[in-house]
């Protein structure tokens, strides 16, 4: 992992470009982090809810909404990071040539590549934080457990933003973004245990459903908003962190290859 030798403090001079042009649009950033948690608990606690019931989550019976809200928290993780790392961070490439100019600079390109899956994270952990409070004040996370959904947040948030760096990298054109979108996340934000057990899947169905990232960022999200985080919590977050780097150098080498003629 040669490349680490190549990073500076200098990448968060990245970091802090893509803040300031953040907080030029903050107050239209910050509406869906806070309105879809609330749409989604009164849909689904009103409506499906109702027929469901409660659910048994590590011996202990919680009502559905307590169920999918963690689900809820992990599902908009990974939608922050991977749409900030391949949508927004395509444009800055390609459209806006924002990595060119930077690379004319002392910055390296992983300082640049770093800086930018940093910010998808930070993406993130802005979306748990303000979906936490709306879903907190509906009493559906205990606290202080509740307070590891920020680290988790993070890991997750590396993660996803890693695997859509790459993607970024591989991808011809912005349009083509919409097969992984279509291949890769909608069937985990689907079938990751956010609205059901994946244990109800044919047991090939819930084998592949364990591989994926997202149901190992939901069931920590989970335990550790129902108040019931252990050895398991330790595990998911350990899946995460081997996949980010398995990702993350992938990452780096596919935009080498882009960028560096």
């Amino acid at each position: 992992m040669s490349f680490l030798s190549n990073l500076s403090w200098r990448l968060w001079r990245v970091w802090m470009r893509n803040l300031m042009v953040y907080r030029r649009t903050w107050q239209v950033n910050f509406i869906p982090p806070l309105a879809e948690p609330a749409l989604y608990i009164l849909a689904f606690g009103a409506g499906l809810g109702s027929m469901v019931g409660s659910l048994k989550v590590g011996g202990q019976e919680v009502a559905y909404t307590a169920y999918i809200a963690p689900g809820l928290i992990a599902a908009s993780v990974m939608w922050q990071s991977f749409y900030e790392n391949t949508f927004a961070s395509f444009v800055r490439m390609y459209y806006q040539k924002s990595f060119d100019a930077m690379l004319a600079t002392p910055l390296s390109l992983e300082d640049v590549i770093t800086a930018e899956i940093l910010w998808g994270a930070t993406k993130a952990v802005v979306g748990t934080l303000l979906m936490g409070v709306v879903i907190w004040a509906f009493g559906l996370i205990s606290m202080p457990q509740g307070l590891w959904l920020v680290p988790l947040s993070i890991l997750g948030g590396l993660a996803f933003g890693s695997v859509a760096m790459w993607l970024t990298g591989i991808t011809p054109t912005i349009d083509m973004f919409n097969l992984p979108i279509f291949l890769f996340v909608t069937p985990m934000f689907l079938f990751s245990g956010a609205f059901f057990p994946v244990d109800g899947l044919p047991a090939w169905a819930s084998g592949l459903a364990q591989l994926l990232p997202l149901y190992h960022l939901t069931q920590a999200c989970r335990a550790v908003s129902l108040g019931q985080a252990g050895w398991s919590v330790v595990g998911n977050a350990l899946y995460l962190a081997a996949f980010t780097a398995v990702f993350y150098p992938m990452a780096v080498r596919a935009m080498r290859v882009r960028l560096i003629k």
